[in-house]
């Protein structure tokens, strides 16, 4: 059986990985005075950090509609039996309900709400075509990451406030008090939402150390098959180096992949944001 995985860009799937996969990747959209443009095609994440550094408003996100859906999905099911398709959590957008609409139309589609956003999509991602290669059927295969998602360990250590408080996820008094402070929160993703985690003080390039211990302080209930450091643009390749090489130390992965973040991520945290995202057993 011949089964196409494809996800939203929301996963951060690199581009070298996505071909080697065969994964299609659907971008949404961000909208910049009053422009729609598509996320890694059109627009960058760096294009959001000089626009805003600019003096620029921050620009939305918004959803892989139902038409470019149903264009590619039909594309596929002419050459596939089946397609199974990752979104971000539906709680953030509307990309899994216009999936759901696309693959009614088509048939044969599988629409998965990976409750998470990031590579924790791609951590899936990758177990699906892993799977489809072994011969599963997207039954099996759906039912088995809908299991697996439930145990991505998903976060990041951000160094400014400022876009979430540009976005309106973040109060000006709480920002205010957080660069007071030097604080750099830790987002977390749980039951398929965004939240705080744990408050770091200092540079980010200190605190990066500390973040990591803590998130791999209990090795042994780890998967160490694949994991993914993700990062927005900001970090010298250095500070990339460092953050491997500790990772590794801390929790010796047999696949530590690297990404950085699209549109999506950088336009909610901003640069300066790196996370460790991983399986827990």
């Amino acid at each position: 059986m011949r089964i196409k995985i494809t996800a939203d860009s929301t996963c951060d799937l690199p581009a070298p990985l996505a071909e080697q996969y065969g994964v299609h990747i659907f971008p949404l959209y961000v909208v910049m005075d009053g422009v729609a443009r598509k996320d890694g095609v059109e627009i960058c994440a760096q294009d959001i950090f000089d626009h805003k550094a600019a003096g620029g408003k921050l620009g939305n996100t918004a959803a892989v509609n139902v038409g470019d859906y149903l264009e590619k999905f039909r594309e596929f099911r002419a050459e596939y039996d089946a397609i199974i398709h990752f979104t971000i959590s539906q709680s953030m957008s509307a990309c899994f309900q216009n999936a759901n609409i696309a693959g009614e139309e088509v048939g044969n589609v599988y629409v998965v709400d990976s409750r998470n956003l990031s590579t924790g999509i791609s951590l899936l991602v990758l177990d699906a075509c892993d799977m489809a290669k072994e011969g599963k059927t997207p039954e099996e295969i759906v039912a088995a990451l809908e299991e697996k998602r439930e145990r991505l360990d998903v976060s990041f250590v951000i160094d400014t406030l400022e876009y979430l408080k540009a976005g309106g996820r973040c109060s000006p008094l709480v920002a205010m008090g957080a660069n007071l402070l030097n604080l750099k929160p830790c987002i977390e993703l749980k039951d398929g939402a965004m939240g705080v985690g744990k408050k770091y003080r200092g540079a980010i390039e200190k605190v990066l150390p500390k973040y990591l211990a803590d998130r791999l302080a209990a090795p042994d209930g780890i998967e160490r098959r694949r994991a993914f450091i993700t990062w927005s643009e900001g970090f010298p390749r250095e500070v990339i180096d460092q953050v491997r090489e500790q990772v590794l130390a801390l929790c010796p992965f047999e696949e530590l992949l690297e990404a950085v973040a699209g549109c999506t991520i950088s336009n909610h945290c901003g640069p300066k944001t790196l996370g460790i995202l991983m399986y827990k057993k």
